[in-house]
């Protein structure tokens, strides 16, 4: 059990800072008209962090990340989706009041910036590999199992909770106002965080 529990503490500690893809999964929670309508975000960033953790606690992650074409090849990927969903968000808006859908992300939007925010952000990646695929190390047999299953159901488990707080959060009457202008934060964020990557990484050098 101390596996799991620590694998529950870890993956706590990576998920829970404010990032693009928890604002992501949180936004759409708030702006598709059921809840139903936001599980592709929540399912797809889920399986991604899962497929991420999978490849940190087997090493091929490593492996991946030695090679330096990869990672710039995924730096400009999530550089450039980035500044395009963050122009998106920007013009997201709610419902209107006549039940009229306007500018809210389709099931293939939702899916592909999912996988933009979590597969294409090596930030998040090298963070993965190092310290969740660094801590797996100190396990073997069914101890690192329970660590990686810890691991996995934390990030299934928050994304779920995300897609519910934005959706509970949106009904609330007067919400609707505020909308706008917590979209232009999202988005500016994911503009900053583009620009951050992009520099960071030499891109604009």
């Amino acid at each position: 059990m101390q596996a799991f529990v620590h694998g529950i503490v870890l993956a706590m500690g990576l998920i829970l800072p404010l990032g693009v893809q928890n604002i992501f999964v949180f936004t759409q929670g708030v702006t598709q008209p059921t809840f139903l309508r936001a599980l592709p975000v929540v399912i797809t960033a889920a399986m991604c962090d899962t497929i991420l953790i999978l490849m940190a606690v087997q090493g091929v992650s490593l492996f991946i990340a030695s090679f330096a074409w990869v990672k710039v090849f995924f730096l400009g990927v999530g550089v450039v989706f980035l500044s395009y969903m963050g122009w998106l968000t920007w013009n997201n808006t709610l419902v209107n009041s006549c039940d009229k859908e306007e500018k809210i992300f389709t099931v293939k939007q939702q899916i592909l910036f999912a996988v933009t925010v979590s597969l294409f952000n090596p930030h998040a990646v090298l963070d993965t590999i190092g310290v969740i695929g660094t801590s797996s190390i100190n396990y073997s047999g069914n101890e690192k199992v329970l660590f990686t299953m810890a691991c996995i159901l934390i990030s299934w488990c928050w994304f779920l909770l995300l897609a519910v707080l934005g959706w509970r959060v949106g009904k609330q009457n007067g919400f609707t106002q505020i909308f706008g202008v917590i979209n232009k934060v999202s988005a500016v964020f994911m503009w900053l965080s583009a620009i951050y990557m992009a520099y960071s990484s030499n891109l604009l050098v």
